[in-house]
């Protein structure tokens, strides 16, 4: 399923909401999208292109979208994910039903999203990168827009895009595509080490096709719905203010530069608008760090769910549910949640009969099976996420923080473990 049919499938349900009257790239189309939130919105004509929002907007849209079952969703995704078989597949005609003659980003409806941004922002894109010691690369970066042709773009540090231009003097080549298929969206937001193709990842969840890029050595999805080619000058140039996934202004920087060498497109592209800090957001951003953790934590006792929660951003708070065998098994889910998300701050584990969705069941939870002396893990100054804004940050370094565990299973694994569980009428 590409990026249209996803579209096609919300019109069929009942719950896409069109706009068709003309709207401005600026203010107008982000406004809609949060006055509209969740619901999936196409609007016919932003700057002469149809724009889509909020499509990905809940795990059980990407199960659907993938074809799995919601209940089952991370075990069946980390099944897939760690299967060899994949399907991908590369094509000689080059990517592009049609192409600018001229080079020119107002010719896309790029946002500008909220008032105090400095200025529009490209959002939604998956970048792919050919790092020349590690590969090829997928993530996720903003990119500020500075004229028709160059854009600042946030480049985290330590991780595989800051790689590669570490590896190529600080001018590689850079693929931009937008509004991919969902395999390689989600794909895109996995850390894995940094020899691990993430666009295998996404042939693993589905079959993809490859298509050479004109300007540059890289390949990508012939369904993309638009891709700007590119590369890294060596420059850099002022970045930001920018709302991140926490809904509070992220640092102004200095960050690498990027040229753009050709913008195509399939006929007729949609145009994929993330609005930064909404729901879209933080699940494309968050639930991959969920199969992380739901990884990690299987590979030290039995876990059975996990959810980075909405009111931590979907990024900084954990809740794991596991099924507990030994008395260890709680603080070991917690050191590895903490190992497999380094941004996360705070972590909750629970034991099975726990709903993990529930905030009133989970607080339940540390209100009956947790002590404060006992049960409670805290971690003065760790390398912590640059997105908290109480964190400490020095510019040039990674930000320090406080990191919290929470262990709120049953602790008596024996007879008197009936006093811990819930009375059943």
């Amino acid at each position: 399923m590409d990026f249209r049919a996803c579209i096609s499938n919300e019109k069929n349900s009942g719950r896409l909401k069109t706009v068709s009257e003309p709207l401005p790239p600026y203010l107008q189309v982000s406004k809609r999208l949060i006055e509209l939130e969740p619901d999936p919105v196409l609007f016919e004509s932003v700057s002469d292109m149809q724009v889509a929002g909020n499509i990905f907007f809940s795990r059980e849209k990407f199960a659907e979208y993938l074809q799995l079952q919601h209940a089952d969703f991370l075990s069946q995704l980390a099944q897939k994910l760690d299967s060899p078989e994949e399907t991908l597949e590369v094509r000689q005609q080059a990517y592009g039903d049609q192409e600018l003659s001229s080079i020119d980003l107002s010719k896309l409806p790029i946002l500008f999203h909220y008032p105090g941004d400095g200025g529009y922002y490209l959002t939604s894109a998956v970048w792919i990168v050919n790092d020349p010691e590690l590969g090829r690369n997928l993530s996720y970066h903003r990119m500020m827009l500075l004229d028709q042709k160059r854009g600042s773009v946030r480049v985290v540090e330590n991780r595989g895009t800051h790689h590669a231009l570490a590896h190529s003097q600080g001018k590689a080549e850079v693929a931009i595509c937008i509004a991919p298929p969902p395999a390689v969206l989600l794909a895109a937001s996995f850390s894995p080490p940094g020899e691990i193709d993430e666009m295998k990842l996404a042939a693993r969840l589905t079959p993809i096709t490859l298509a050479p890029c004109k300007t540059i050595d890289i390949h990508v999805p012939i369904d993309c719905e638009i891709v700007l080619e590119g590369h890294f000058t060596g420059e850099f140039a002022r970045e930001g203010p920018f709302v991140d996934i926490t809904g509070t202004w992220d640092i102004v920087r200095q960050q690498p530069l990027v040229e753009i060498t050709r913008i195509a497109w399939r006929n007729n592209p949609i145009y994929h608008a993330l609005v930064p800090g909404r729901s879209e957001h933080r699940i494309l951003m968050g639930m991959p760090k969920e199969v992380d953790i739901f990884q990690a934590v299987n590979e030290v006792c039995q876990c059975c769910d996990v959810t980075l929660t909405s009111g931590g951003c979907s990024w900084l708070h954990a809740v794991v549910q596991i099924k507990k065998e030994t008395a260890a098994d709680g603080e070991k889910a917690l050191a590895a949640a903490f190992h497999a998300h380094r941004s996360l701050k705070h972590c909750i584990v629970v034991d099975d009969d726990i709903d993990i969705h529930n905030v009133h069941d989970v607080e339940w939870a540390i209100a009956t099976r947790f002590q404060a002396d006992k049960d409670l893990l805290v971690m003065p100054d760790q390398p912590s996420s640059s997105l908290d804004p109480s964190a400490i940050h020095v510019e040039g370094k990674k930000s320090r923080g406080t990191k919290m565990g929470l262990d709120a299973t049953i602790k008596n694994l024996g007879q008197e473990r009936e006093m811990f569980e819930r009375v059943k009428f």
